[in-house]
């Protein structure tokens, strides 16, 4: 059975959110596991009626023989219920009619169960007499080639450590399972992932997988379909079954069925390697023995031999493999029976034998660090390198060990520099034309395995034809002249256009004629794509930023043209009008605020602050609009509540029809000395009279552009010789962080230091509120009544915003 392990909290579902993916998964491991568990009852039960059937027993009587058999032939309940079934004699030909639609259709037709039924009895009987895991996949592979186009079969065996070992294969090269016998723990990995889920992995969109997926193989091409499944070990597994195969299409549900049903009936053959059958003292070692005949590679199995403390003494070994005659001398069965400590006491050594222990006492598998060992082979004595791995087995330890050959070992460390730094090497003799490459060599080419090197001088035929001559030029160098070469080249393959580097040298000749060369080729492609990709993207960000520049600029200098800055103090309508205009250091931006201090056709004066959202070239368009707009509706003789009620409309018809404004207008009757003023969301303005300092009541007024039925109200202010009013935009108050109680708390405090009075400074004022980098413009319009007026037509302009 398959099953996903249940965590702590899984429970109770309600208990905190799950995330969807999680619950998905939840279900599909329990779908997963109901499913085997009704197929695995299915067949129990059909075997039971058979026994039945046939010996005319009870049901439970069934059970039982069905047990008995299978305790009897080291075999599992489902191992025995597909040989019992696989023993009836075929069923009669039924007439031919048609099936109600219940019975043909579906996973579970009787055509389909008895299908599957006689190819896994007769799996189930050719599994009986496998010896080996290597033997299990090749048996597999002979069944499973014709059913489901399996070209290839692989057995993964989880470690304790969480990596994967190869310990079956079929229909895979030496080589390459030599490359792939132990994979670490990484990400990506379809046997892994079967295994930490407990549910088949289905491989079927070849482009896709090699993106999510680390796959096996050189090139991940050959094998464009596969499927990994976990074989069942009680609620776990860990052992990965891998079915691969050449045909591009997905597996259909009959496949799938019949390798979750072979996933299963591995199981017991695979506890059957691990596991010593229950039978008497002389039939565990004659049938450890026969398994460990049939094992390649060195390996023993030792029983510790304990005094009445408990403490091992010894180890005696039980059995062993024909190759351990590598480290211990005699072949295979003629160790049996000896002592290990006794006989080979070098061999044993402190920290192999406290491994050991340690392996029987944690159950943990240890690895020993590699070490030199004075190897006798005939008459010929050698000092090698080996490394021995002790796993628990029961009450003893199997022991393997590795013999590393001088050469073996520096061969398969080039081929993994190769492997990883995706380079190949290759060496071409100029004399006898005979060419050496590496199998990466291949692959960075992107050519098959079966066809022959390139020659030197071909070489260039590989590369895009704007790339032919440089490395044609480069290799006449290194050939006529022995001149290293260190070029790049882009060559088209099969999965795109490749970006490889080639390295060579020339051997020359005691003569100085190059003789042969050897170099190697590298892909580049991904390290390519990325600086094209960081190129590609640092040309847009300077492109953008000089549009922004250039915004910045044309803003700017719009803004100048439509709001000129009187250079001092003005006199308007018997008043002291002094402005301050201060645009942002944050950013690329010009903001949107602006002011009108004008003198009216009737003698009055219109003062207008506002400040418009946004920023940029359109901030200042709509900032021109409005502020000529209000100045000519006010002058024709609108009221100001009026002039913001059409200001509004204008901008609900704007381009866009998302551009807000706030905004406040005041009138000055000079005769009454009274200030009528009305504001569109706008902060309320200051008046400092008499040293008090306070914040003026706001009539109603929503910002422009926020609703099509506004209303707006204005308030009337009388105002007395002496007396300071500040019109502001947000920017003199407003600070990243900060409420903007504390800013008009600030602001009061700073005109209480630096504003009273006509002698009060409007830089100093601006001095104290500002801070050193500003994020938004500031706007300010400084109104001040004289202690006395004064009329002089001369000194005093008419109209200060030009």
């Amino acid at each position: 059975m398959t099953s996903e392990p249940l965590f702590p909290g899984d429970r109770d579902t309600g208990s905190g959110p799950a995330a969807p993916a999680e619950v998905v998964a939840r279900q599909r491991a329990e779908l997963d596991r109901l499913r085997d568990q009704a197929a695995t009852s299915a067949i129990l039960e059909r075997a039971k009626g058979a026994l039945m059937a046939v010996t005319g027993c009870a049901p439970d009587a069934a059970h039982q023989e069905l047990l008995q058999r299978a305790k009897d032939g080291n075999r599992t309940l489902i191992e025995q219920c597909w040989l019992t079934l696989g023993t009836l004699p075929p069923p009669r030909e039924r007439p031919a009619h048609p099936a109600p639609a219940a019975v043909t259709e579906g996973r579970s037709g009787p055509a389909h169960n008895g299908d599957l039924t006689e190819l896994l009895a007769a799996l189930g009987r050719a599994l009986v007499h496998v010896g080996s895991p290597h033997e299990l996949a090749g048996c597999l592979l002979e069944r499973l080639a014709p059913e489901v186009d399996a070209d290839a079969v692989l057995l993964y065996e989880r470690l304790p450590e969480d990596g994967l070992a190869l310990v079956g294969h079929a229909g895979v090269e030496p080589v390459l399972a030599a490359q792939w016998r132990h994979v670490p723990p990484v990400t990506g990995l379809p046997a892994l992932e079967a295994l930490r889920s407990g549910r088949p992995c289905w491989l079927e969109h070849p482009a896709e997988d090699r993106t999510r997926y680390l796959l096996i193989g050189p090139p991940p091409e050959r094998w464009l379909t596969r499927a990994w499944l976990p074989v069942p070990e009680g609620d776990t597994a860990r052992v990965a079954l891998g079915v691969l195969r050449r045909r591009d299409a997905p597996f259909p549900p009959r496949e799938r069925e019949l390798l979750r049903a072979v996933a299963r009936l591995c199981a017991g053959r695979l506890r059957a390697f691990d596991s010593p059958c229950t039978a008497t003292a002389g039939d565990i070692s004659q049938t450890v023995q026969a398994v460990f005949d049939a094992l390649p590679g060195p390996a023993v199995l030792l029983t510790p031999l304990r005094a009445a403390s408990g403490e091992v003494t010894d180890y005696r070994i039980t059995a062993a493999t024909p190759e351990a005659a590598d480290v211990f001398g005699p072949p295979g069965r003629d160790l049996v029976g000896r002592h290990l400590l006794r006989s080979y006491p070098s061999v044993a050594g402190a920290p192999l034998r406290r491994g050991c222990l340690r392996a029987l006492e944690t159950g943990e598998p240890y690895e020993s660090e590699p070490f030199a060992y004075r190897d006798a082979a005939g008459s010929a004595t050698g000092t090698a390198t080996y490394t021995v791995r002790a796993a628990p087995l029961g009450e003893g330890l199997v022991v393997t060990w590795l013999r590393y050959d001088p050469v073996d070992r520096q061969e398969q460390r080039l081929a993994d520099v190769q492997r990883l730094g995706n380079l190949g090497w290759a060496n071409w003799n100029l004399l006898t034309g005979e060419i050496s490459w590496a199998a990466q060599t291949y692959t960075v080419l992107g050519r098959r395995p079966d066809e022959p090197p390139v020659p030197l001088e071909r070489l260039p035929g590989l590369a895009l034809p704007e790339d032919t001559r440089p490395l044609a030029r480069a290799i006449d160098e290194l050939v006529s002249h022995g001149r290293p070469v260190d070029v790049p080249f882009r060559t088209e393959t099969a999965v795109g256009a490749r970006h490889l580097r080639m390295v060579a040298e020339a051997v020359t000749a005691p003569d100085g004629v190059p003789v042969e060369v050897h170099g190697f080729v590298q892909d580049l492609t991904a390290q390519r794509s990325a600086e094209l990709a960081l190129v590609e993207s640092e040309r847009a960000m300077l492109l953008q930023r000089g549009i922004l520049q250039a915004e910045r600029a044309l803003a700017a200098r719009l803004q100048h043209a439509l709001l000129p800055l009187p250079s001092k103090p003005v006199r308007l309508a018997g008043l002291r009008v002094e402005v301050a205009y201060l645009p942002a250091q944050a950013g690329i931006h010009v903001g949107g605020d602006w002011f009108s201090a004008i003198e009216l056709p009737d003698f009055n004066a219109l003062f207008v602050v506002g400040d418009v959202a946004g920023h940029g070239i359109d901030a200042v368009a709509t900032m021109a609009q409005l502020r000529f707009t209000a100045k000519g509706m006010v002058s024709t003789g609108s009221s100001l509540t009026g002039a913001l009620a059409r200001l509004n409309q204008l901008l609900l018809h704007s381009r866009d029809g998302q551009t807000t404004a706030t905004m406040v207008l005041a009138r000055y009757d000079t005769d009454r000395h009274l200030l009528t003023w009305a504001q569109a969301g706008h902060l309320p303005p200051v008046l400092v009279r008499r040293g008090e300092v306070r914040f003026l009541d706001r009539p109603g007024g929503i910002l422009l552009g926020a609703t099509a039925a506004p209303v707006y109200e204005s308030r009337e202010l009388r105002l007395e010789p002496g007396d300071r009013l500040l019109l502001y935009t947000d920017g003199l108050v407003e600070r990243p962080g900060e409420g903007l109680d504390a800013g008009f708390a600030r602001l009061a405090e700073a005109v209480r230091a630096h504003g009273r009075g006509e002698s009060g400074s409007l830089d100093a004022l601006l001095a104290a509120m500002l801070p050193d980098e500003r994020r938004d413009d500031v706007c300010v319009l400084d109104i001040r009544m004289p202690l006395e007026e004064v009329h002089d037509a001369v000194d005093n302009p008419r109209v200060t915003d030009g």
